[in-house]
C-alpha cells in the first residue's frame, strides 16, 4: 500500500500539476491534456497487469520502451514550445517509492540508490530553482533541467542493463524487473516521459530571450 501511494503520488500529481499551468495560458488545452493523459496512465495500468511489459530472461520485450517513446512524443506536443515548468517536478520526490522496493528486497541497489536519490534532489529543489527563476535566475533553471535530464537517463540507463533479458549487462540479484510491473511500472511509462518533455522544453526556451510568454509559464 505504501509503494502504491508513493508511485501515485508522482504518477497523478505531476501531470494535475502541468494541467493546471496550461488552464492559465488555455483551458480548453489544459482539459483535453488533462483527460488524454489520465486516460493513459489507466491504459498503461492495464497494460502493466496483464504483464505487457513484464521482462524475460530469455527474449527481448521493448514494450515498456516503446510505450515510453511513444508518450514522451505526446507529452512534447502537449507542452508548449515557450514553457518553461519548474514546479511539476516537485512531484519527483515519488522516487522513494524506489527506496522503499529497495527496502522490500524487490529493487537492486545499483538501480534504486542513484534513480531514488536523484528524483529526490530534484523534487526537493524545483520549488528553489522556480522561485529563483521568476527572480530571473536562468542560469540555476538551465543547471536544474540539465540535471534532471542527466538524472532520468542515468535510471533508465540502468534499469535497462539490470532487467532481465539478453541486454543484461549488470547481473545483479534482485533484478529490475519489479520496475516492469504495477505500480511502479506507472513511473517509467508516464512519468518519466513526463519530466523529459518538461526538461527538454524548458531547455529549449531558456536558450532563448526572455519574454512575456515565458514569465507567465514560469508559475506553473
Amino acid at each position: 500500500m505504501v509503494l502504491w501511494a508513493s508511485a501515485l503520488i508522482g504518477v497523478v500529481g505531476m501531470p494535475a500539476v502541468v494541467a493546471y499551468g496550461l488552464s492559465r495560458q488555455s483551458p480548453v488545452r489544459a482539459a483535453v491534456f488533462a483527460v488524454g493523459w489520465g486516460a493513459w496512465i489507466v491504459v498503461s495500468a492495464i497494460l502493466a497487469a496483464n504483464d505487457v511489459y513484464r521482462q524475460s530472461a530469455v527474449t527481448a520485450k521493448p514494450w515498456i520502451a516503446i510505450a515510453a517513446g511513444g508518450a514522451l512524443i505526446v507529452a512534447l506536443l502537449a507542452v508548449p514550445r515557450a514553457a518553461i515548468m519548474i514546479w511539476p517536478h516537485t512531484l519527483r520526490v515519488i522516487g522513494v517509492a524506489f527506496l522503499i522496493a529497495l527496502a522490500l528486497g524487490t529493487l537492486p541497489a545499483v538501480f534504486a540508490l542513484p534513480a531514488g536519490l536523484g528524483d529526490i534532489a530534484v523534487g526537493i529543489s524545483a520549488p528553489f530553482i522556480a522561485r529563483r527563476l521568476a527572480r530571473g535566475d536562468r542560469t540555476g533553471a538551465v543547471w536544474f533541467n540539465v540535471l534532471g535530464l542527466l538524472d532520468l537517463v542515468v535510471a533508465v540507463s540502468i534499469g535497462f542493463l539490470a532487467g532481465l533479458g539478453p541486454a543484461q549487462l549488470l547481473p545483479v540479484s534482485p533484478s529490475t524487473v519489479e520496475v516492469t510491473l504495477l505500480p511502479l511500472a506507472l513511473i517509467p511509462s508516464t512519468a518519466v516521459p513526463l519530466a523529459l518533455a518538461l526538461h527538454i522544453r524548458s531547455l529549449l526556451r531558456l536558450r532563448r530571450a526572455p519574454s512575456p510568454v515565458v514569465a507567465a509559464a514560469v508559475n506553473a
